[in-house]
């Protein structure tokens, strides 16, 4: 179904600039970009899909069983996301708050170009009725100029208009008491609160703000999504759940703290970091829920602890990240182990019904995207997917501009404390948002 056709690279991080550049003139663009960022269960340094042959987009109404016939049908690569409004599939939820993004719940697409890139290794696999465009366009890209590629556009009349809270700071801390209300009444142990920013009638060059961010954070699961209107652009640190073979990987993140330019202090926020009973207690209770999900997708006893509560260093934060694997039940398909453990865990809080119930209720921004799954599936059912964390959402035809930031709230939780986590998140968001215009952005 695909010819394939490896080529050595010179210069593998310059091809990669150029292979991004590249791939403007389609429609649909998949670029999962891992940044070389050294993991242990990671398989690609970078992946491009371009161009839809055949695709699915659809509500959330059956939209996992839906997904399954897409996937068992192709068996090719797909390419695509996942909603955190696909609960509303999994229990019997609803999502009624504010939309401004207009994004479909699900959206897959088999693209008719496929790059892969390893260490030195390109892998160009294409549908066998394109095969004669391979040496051509590996000519192409590899002709590019760098200085080629573009760094904006104009500045338009619209193209300045001011990223907004969507609650004020004093509705956020009021917010959150009432969130720590239900957790003493025993409603809930722990849930994830978010908030949105947001820009109406503002353009941005999508390209230029998704180099900008990917270039503040480096982050192992960053992601370049366009498809038609809509776009991704992701900074995001956290893989949901990756399947090789019958193995399941899952790594939440819970646990994050600054970053300093000196070295020494840098250490010590590290040490604290791991050492914070709240962080930690976050961290575990989430992984308990991991576990409870895994389990029920899973061989008997399979389900283990592979690393609990390890804190990573990013660019922008430090993370606090524990590992869960499991072995795939036998009969049960690629889309049914992701379905039984939507949304994460880590996006949602514990128990999770409840915790969904609670969001929805102080949430004022429908979710969509935010906290949702980008990833694949390759052709024998395997698939990795990120979580959506430190991204940037935008509708081109309506001119809207977003991005959500939140944390887990427990019975430890200071309403302060957890507002200054959230804009340290939203630092390299608001940077980036910042370089691609020249107008202000508010505190």
């Amino acid at each position: 179904m695909r010819t394939k056709i490896t080529y050595t690279l010179e210069e593998p991080l310059k091809f990669k600039q150029q292979l991004l550049q590249w791939s403007k003139q389609f429609e649909e663009i998949a670029w999962l970009d891992s940044n070389n960022y050294h993991q242990e269960h990671g398989e690609f340094d970078a992946l491009l899909a371009v161009g839809a042959f055949t695709a699915i987009k659809t509500d959330y109404h059956q939209a996992f069983a839906k997904l399954q016939e897409y996937q068992q049908t192709t068996k090719d690569w797909i390419f695509g996301y996942l909603s955190y409004d696909l609960k509303n599939d999994v229990e019997r939820l609803s999502s009624k708050n504010h939309d401004g993004l207009d994004f479909p719940d699900l959206y897959f697409f088999q693209p008719q170009k496929l790059f892969l890139l390893k260490d030195d290794q390109l892998e160009m696999r294409y549908l066998n009725m394109l095969d004669d465009e391979i040496e051509e366009d590996f000519t192409e890209i590899s002709n590019l100029s760098i200085n080629q590629i573009e760094t904006g556009q104009p500045k338009t009349e619209n193209s300045e208009s001011r990223i907004q809270a969507r609650i004020s700071k004093e509705e956020y801390l009021h917010k959150v008491q009432k969130m720590l209300a239900y957790i003493q009444r025993g409603d809930i142990y722990e849930a994830n609160f978010c908030q949105e920013f947001f820009a109406e009638d503002r353009e941005i060059e999508p390209f230029k703000v998704f180099q900008d961010l990917n270039e503040l954070s480096g982050p192992p699961f960053a992601t370049f999504l366009k498809l038609e209107e809509h776009y991704l652009l992701s900074a995001s640190p956290e893989r949901y759940l990756k399947k090789s073979g019958a193995k399941l990987i899952s790594q939440p993140i819970k646990g994050t703290a600054r970053r300093s330019q000196n070295p020494e202090e840098d250490i010590q926020i590290t040490k604290e970091l791991f050492s914070d009973p709240k962080e930690q207690s976050e961290n575990v209770m989430i992984v308990d829920l991991v576990r409870n999900d895994l389990s029920k997708i899973a061989k008997k006893a399979s389900v283990n602890v592979d690393e609990l509560c390890k804190v990573y260093s990013f660019k922008q934060v430090h993370q606090m990240i524990s590992t869960v694997s499991a072995e795939l039940d036998d009969g049960i398909p690629p889309v049914e182990a992701l379905r039984a453990t939507f949304p994460m865990g880590s996006m949602t809080g514990a128990p999770k019904i409840s915790a969904m119930k609670i969001i929805e209720e102080l949430e004022e921004t429908k979710r969509g995207l935010y906290s949702g799954a980008v990833g694949y599936f390759t052709p024998n059912g395997d698939f990795d997917f990120n979580v959506v964390i430190r991204s940037i959402l935008y509708n081109s035809v309506k001119k809207y501009v977003s991005f959500s930031v939140g944390g887990a709230i427990t019975a430890g939780s200071k309403p302060e404390k957890e507002y200054e986590e959230c804009l340290l998140k939203a630092a390299a968001m608001r940077q980036a948002l910042k370089n691609s215009s020249s107008s202000p952005f508010p505190n």
